[in-house]
């Protein structure tokens, strides 16, 4: 028996050490192919440069709204997974309904140099809001967030330093802990990870109106998180409920629900 506990332990201890070494392999999924040009998927989109605090050169597409002057600014921070291309059609609706977008893909991902990391996101979402503020001349309160999955995590933490006129957060989660705990039940998660996404805790911090979008059908963040994240908001808050919809169906990267969550939040 002493045997046998002695075998169970190792096998455990060395488990932990694995996802504590290998444990952003697990959080992030970046497409490093290279991305083709911008108007090749999106009409009149232009291929933009962003440059971080730390030195790193960021792949983004700027995409104009399709007629007149923007309604607002969108900025899109991506989920964990994919490039901006796999976003297209998210701007390209934005850009029918008159609203100007920045996609980016964060360090590592889109062939951009760098590896994810809570820490390196937070310098890329710096980096792109510099762009729209500074190069575009975007007022901030003309700009909204837009933070899908993980990117939630991003513009929540942003917005405590530089608030948007509004946030649309789409399928949020309470923070990476809760999530790892939920599809790693056997493992200690919040004491393993290095990376937090503390979302709930952001957004209870953030006084600007507030869309939390989800689905009922995802399994990779549980609806219920995302309630306690609209629940967790300080501002006014709208909630947007897609029966059926799981975590990346079609209708949570573009399409007339999260066009018209958008559009509600848009400054006057």
């Amino acid at each position: 028996m002493i045997r046998v506990g002695i075998v169970a332990f190792l096998v455990v201890a060395l488990l932990v050490a694995a996802v504590w070494v290998l444990q952003r392999r697990l959080i992030y999924y970046p497409d490093t192919s290279p991305v083709p040009p911008a108007d090749r998927l999106i009409a009149g989109a232009e291929d933009v440069t962003l440059t971080t605090s730390d030195g790193l050169e960021l792949g983004a597409w700027y995409v104009p709204p399709a007629s007149g002057d923007p309604l607002m600014t969108v900025l899109v921070a991506p989920g964990n997974a994919g490039n901006r291309a796999d976003r297209a059609l998210l701007a390209s609706d934005l850009a029918a309904a008159g609203f100007a977008t920045l996609l980016f893909d964060y360090r590592g991902f889109g062939g951009n140099p760098g590896h994810p990391s809570e820490d390196g996101l937070a310098l890329d979402v710096r980096a792109a809001r510099r762009y729209l503020v500074d190069a575009r001349r975007v007022p901030p309160e003309r700009l909204l967030y837009f933070g899908e999955s993980l990117g939630t995590g991003v513009v929540t933490e942003l917005a405590t330093e530089h608030p948007p006129a509004g946030l649309l957060l789409r399928s949020p989660f309470v923070d990476l802990a809760a999530v790892g705990r939920h599809h790693y039940p056997f493992l200690p998660v919040r004491l393993l990870l290095r990376d937090r996404f503390p979302v709930a805790e952001y957004v209870a911090r953030i006084d600007v109106p507030t869309t939390v979008v989800y689905g009922t059908a995802d399994i990779v963040v549980p609806p219920e998180q995302s309630r306690r994240v609209a629940d967790a908001a300080l501002g006014p808050v709208e909630t947007v409920v897609l029966a059926g919809a799981g975590h990346n169906d079609d209708v949570m990267f573009g399409g007339a629900e999260i066009v018209r969550a958008t559009r509600a939040l848009r400054a006057p």
